[in-house]
């Protein structure tokens, strides 16, 4: 066996799909041909790398590598895999040019079939747009060969022309066999701070990473070759580490050879930025239109530029541009830089190229113009990140300038950096000159001081703001601030607060018309009404009649605000208008570049969806996603691990409890978290463990932690309720569980089931079936709720022996709980099992008298003698309680009611057998 050569990651980031798909081809044990493509430093020959180390022993595995002049070379490819495993004589009748191409093909299948024989085989070509022509032609006519092979081809898509062996290789392959196509694109931002994070140990700061993506463009190589250049591994200082020579030169190799005009034109280029027009590179290299063609012609068909858009280039690798940059002149650069930005003030150009331009030129007056005019117009469009970027950039010469500083606060706020909005808005706070300035910083501050969990802040924010408003008139600013008042006693869940504070600022926007204030008081309102039972329906009334005239406005912060709480709240009457709203909720935040909704929220939206169409699986499966990338980010407050609680909450649904406690130990670690986290998810997981000791400690932990909580959560109660049923927590503590998990602000379905549950537990079957009974059908307990309630339901009817009934509600939650798994299912198991019926999902069992088992056949013939129940069990010598069960048993089985039809089935067939 050949090794694969040296170089390849520690660790593989974003390719589990892929080696998945190569996995299964591998496990088939039948003829199997996969081609992975790919740009260089992208990954091909990790994810072999992967596959190979999870094959089982016996297969044998043969890796080739072709080289670059291996076009002369006749089976490069082969001679490479084979290493010193194959005799001298063998290798000579490969390469002896006296024989035919037939024999030479037909001797190096020979050797290959010798090396594997009947053992299953993984055979990989790598570097096909490299091999000659001879291992072109072996590898397709090892595609048709039989056995358990896996063949597999890499090979680099942009360096494949038709005059290489490979792209004819490619076509025939297509017409003849089944090729598995695996393509790997680059690194998205998440998997490039995954990769930060396995290489750091730890979370990866979010801008940070933003930025060694963009400055690598997510390729794989580039970022180790990065990470190898700094010892320690410090994300940050790496975002302006110069680039590592050994990099640097291979990235120039690509230019190397370039004529005079082409050279100065491709330094041009990388002066200009990210993005080259091609008219302002005509202008600032004075070049004519059909000389500049045929260069960026060339360029584009080295792969150093690509086509961006409609006249318009950019590197293929930021690297490059960097590469070739660092070896020009201060002057030169300069003066390009002037050329490039008397060009674009003449245009009146995006204010983010005429920025980069003249800082590169030195001139800072049209540097914080263009900073100030670009950092308001990319926040109207939703692009924070670039905003910020530009406002930083001004802020670097004038850094008190108010404008820009709430630009950048705005802006890190939108783009998930609430570091950097604390201090953009703090500072843009204490440097206020206007009541209009102080009023906007305050509402953020408070909306930051929530996000960081910060709620002692937020107190003394809001104290901040009634002083602000005493000495304000009424107007614009007043109002303005009242709403932040509003927002911030929603969120500190004052309700009676917040509604007072929107009423107020309401009729100062009616009074003076303002419809900004106006929108925003009415998604605080809205907001808070939505979350109380008995106001919800008023507060998603305001919240639907909002949305389309905040997105007509431009509003995409408070549409995307308010189509979060309809998500939230009271669930949609469909699924269909769920996803509806979820879809628009997304839109709506990436319109305005807030990241928290846009991203994380939705994640949590799509778990939601899945859990109203009772698919637990699918669920999971969405946290699980978006977890994986937020822990690859180093957050803090109110979006770190935001997955985590509800995520393990899922789990302990699932059964999967050794998946919880490592949930539960990052939490921990986490500073801020609500109170009763922590040791609700202890509680909860030590109950599903049977653990009583440890059960009963955390249930104390538990109820000191919730006199500081003002709310209240009635899913949480369930929850928690069932679990301590499950382990059989005493009577008394569940009355006081019971009592302090709720309060008045619960739904009231949530309240019943409760009682009901409660009521179960002390025995009161008749109290408890009647709270289960006139919540079957509420909508805000959703499908896989229902289901718990029919089970529950089904077990008081069958504590008062009223079977069919019982049973009737037991079908009714097997097709509530289809979807679902863990505790609710087994209860549902264990009272079918009462009832003597098959389990859900299992096919019905044969009815009619072939479905009596022969005791039951015995017991049919007596009772069709008229025997009671008494009366069979003396003669069977059992209790008249098993006797019960045996005709119970019969009836159902049969599909009567009587025993006189008991009577009737057993003589007719009686009377067929005979």
């Amino acid at each position: 066996m050949r090794t694969l050569r040296g170089g390849a990651s520690p660790v593989m980031i974003g390719r589990e799909s892929e080696l998945r798909r190569l996995t299964q081809l591998a496990a088939a044990h039948e003829p199997a041909v996969a081609i992975i493509a790919g740009e260089p430093g992208i990954g091909k020959t990790r994810l072999v790398h992967e596959l190979l180390a999870s094959l089982p022993a016996d297969t044998v595995v043969l890796v080739g590598h072709a080289e670059p002049g291996s076009l002369s070379r006749p089976y490069e490819v082969l001679l490479d895999a084979m290493d010193g495993t194959t005799s001298e004589d063998q290798l000579q009748a490969l390469a002896d040019p006296r024989r035919s191409p037939v024999e030479r093909l037909h001797t190096g299948l020979a050797i290959l079939n010798r090396m594997i024989g009947d053992s299953p085989a993984v055979v990989v070509f790598e570097d096909l747009h490299w091999a000659d022509s001879e291992s072109a032609a072996l590898f397709e006519r090892i595609a048709d060969g039989r056995g358990p092979r896996l063949l597999i081809g890499t090979y680099r898509p942009d360096e494949v022309t038709r005059r290489q062996p490979v792209a004819g290789l490619l076509a025939q392959m297509e017409r003849r066999h089944a090729v598995t196509h695996v393509r790997l694109d680059r690194l998205t931002p998440s998997q490039t701070a995954a990769m930060l994070a396995a290489a750091t140990g730890s979370p990866a700061p979010l801008r940070a990473a933003a930025a060694l993506h963009h400055r690598t463009g997510g390729n794989p190589f580039f970022l180790e070759e990065l990470l190898r250049a700094l010892p320690g591994y410090d994300a940050e200082a790496l975002v302006e580490q110069p680039l590592p020579w050994s990099l640097a030169d291979v990235l120039r190799r690509q230019v190397e050879d370039l004529d005079p005009v082409s050279h100065r034109i491709v330094e041009a280029a990388t002066v200009l930025g990210h993005r080259i027009p091609f008219d302002l590179l005509a202008d600032v290299t004075g070049t004519g239109e059909d000389e500049l063609i045929a260069v960026l012609r060339d360029l584009v068909t080295r792969g150093v530029l690509v086509e961006s858009g409609e006249d318009e280039f950019a590197f293929r690798h930021a690297l490059v541009r960097e590469a070739i940059a660092d070896q020009m002149l201060g002057r030169q650069r300069r003066r390009l830089h002037e050329a490039a930005l008397d060009v674009l003030l003449r245009e009146s150009a995006d204010p983010a190229m005429v920025a980069h331009h003249a800082r590169g030129a030195g001139r800072y007056d049209d540097l914080v113009a263009a900073a100030r005019r670009g950092a308001a117009l990319y926040l109207s469009i939703g692009s924070a990140y670039q905003a910020l970027q530009l406002a930083e950039m001004g802020l670097d010469e004038v850094p008190d300038d108010t404008e820009l500083l709430a630009s950048a606060a705005k802006a890190a706020w939108l783009a998930g950096l609430l570091d950097d909005a604390l201090r953009h808005a703090r500072q843009w706070r204490d440097l206020a000159s206007s009541s209009t300035d102080r009023a906007e910083s305050l509402y953020l501050l408070v909306r930051l001081a929530w996000e960081t969990r910060e709620t002692a802040t937020m107190r003394g924010l809001t104290h901040d703001i009634e002083t602000l408003i005493a000495q304000l008139p009424p107007g614009a600013d007043q109002a303005r601030a009242m709403t932040a008042i509003a927002q911030s006693a929603y969120l500190r869940d004052d309700a009676d607060v917040a509604l007072l504070w929107c009423d107020r600022a309401l009729a100062l926007a009616d009074e003076f018309d303002l419809p900004s204030v106006r929108l925003a008081a009415l998604v605080e309102k809205g907001s808070t009404l939505a979350e109380r039972p008995q106001t919800a329906a008023d507060g998603r009334t305001i919240l639907s009649g909002l949305v389309d005239e905040a997105e007509k406005a431009g509003e995409w912060v408070l549409a995307a605000r308010a189509l979060n709480a309809l998500v939230h709240g009271v669930p949609p009457t469909t699924p269909a208008e769920h996803a509806e709203i979820l879809e628009r909720m997304r839109a709506a935040a990436e319109r305005a570049g807030f990241e928290s909704l846009s991203v994380a929220t939705y994640f949590q939206g799509g778990a939601r969806l899945a859990l109203r169409a009772g698919d637990l699986r699918a669920a999971i499966t969405a946290l699980e996603e978006g977890r994986e990338q937020d822990l690859s980010y180093r957050r803090r407050g109110r979006w770190a691990d935001y997955h985590g609680v509800f995520l393990a909450g899922l789990y302990l649904e699932a059964g999967e409890l050794d998946r919880v406690e490592p949930i539960i130990n990052d939490l921990a670690a986490l500073p801020d978290n609500p109170p009763n986290t922590i040791p609700g998810l202890a509680f909860h997981l030590a109950c599903r463990r049977g653990d009583l000791a440890r059960a009963e400690a955390t249930l104390d932990q538990l109820f000191a932690e919730l006199d500081e909580q003002p709310w209240r959560s009635g899913e949480q109660a369930h929850d928690l309720i069932s679990a301590a049923l499950e382990i059989g927590l005493p009577a008394d503590r569940l009355d006081r569980m019971a009592r302090d998990l709720l309060d008045v602000n619960v739904w009231d379905a949530f309240r019943t089931l409760v009682d009901a549950q409660v009521a179960e537990a002390h025995g009161r079957h008749a109290e408890a079936l009647a709270g289960y009974l006139s919540i079957v059908e509420a909508h805000i307990l959703g499908p896989t709720l229902r289901g718990t309630v029919r089970v529950g339901a089904a077990r008081c009817l069958l504590a008062a022996d009223r079977r069919e009934e019982a049973t009737a509600q037991v079908d009714a939650a097997a097709s509530l709980l289809s979807g679902w798994g863990g505790w609710r299912v087994a209860q549902l198991a264990q009272v079918r099992a009462q009832l003597g019926l098959a389990p859900a999902g299992v096919d019905a069992a044969v009815t009619g008298p072939a479905a009596l088992t022969p005791r039951e056949r015995e017991v049919a013939v007596l009772i069709s003698e008229g025997l009671t129940n008494a009366e069979l069990a003396r003669r069977l010598h059992i209790s008249p309680k098993t006797a019960a069960v045996h005709v119970s048993n019969i009836l159902r089985k049969l599909g009567v009611s009587s025993r006189t039809e008991v009577a009737l089935f057993i003589g007719d067939g009686d009377r067929a057998r005979g």
